[in-house]
């Protein structure tokens, strides 16, 4: 076997390896590629900017850039169901990033926990806790500039439920 033909196999396993949590750089490369491309295509992220700046191992950053038609009514901090939003997508992607091409999920829990006014751009890091076999488990963390410091503005976790195989 040629390097070319090494290198196409190697991508080929991604599932397999994906799913056990372990794959090579180019294994990864390849993943989160794919969901780079699916996020730039997807229509609300392009509605509000949304910019998935990496996906994988488990981990996913989403940035979300503030915008005046953001903020809620009573004030000029982002609204919160934005910040929702980005901890649930940044969440998938996690957890997408260490699941088999063969895998989907849907979000059955959620919570976001707020924990002061965000006022500028938003960054979310998400992290996988657990990607068993029918149950995904992640946690979040939102940062801002806030008074000229990039501050945690809200944390979050979600449950997804699994499917994968037939049952994807």
């Amino acid at each position: 076997m040629d390097d070319a033909e090494a290198s196409e196999r190697e991508v080929t396993e991604t599932p397999a390896a994906a799913a056990a949590g372990d794959h090579s750089e180019a294994v990864a490369d390849t993943i989160e590629r794919e969901l780079r491309e699916e996020a730039e295509s997807h229509g609300l992220f392009g509605l509000l900017g949304v910019e998935l700046v990496s996906a994988r191992d488990g981990r996913a950053v989403l940035t979300l850039p503030f915008e005046e038609e953001f903020t809620n009514l009573a004030n000029v901090s982002m609204h919160g169901g934005l910040t929702a939003t980005l901890v649930d997508t940044a969440s998938g992607f996690a957890l997408r990033s260490v699941l088999g091409a063969d895998a989907t999920l849907t979000t059955t829990d959620m919570n976001v926990r707020y924990l002061r006014p965000a006022t500028n751009d938003l960054r979310v890091e998400a992290e996988v806790v657990r990607a068993g076999t029918t149950m995904g488990v992640t946690e979040a963390r939102v940062t801002s500039e806030h008074e000229g410091e990039e501050k945690v503005v809200a944390t979050g976790g979600t449950s997804y439920r699994l499917f994968r195989g037939e049952n994807a």
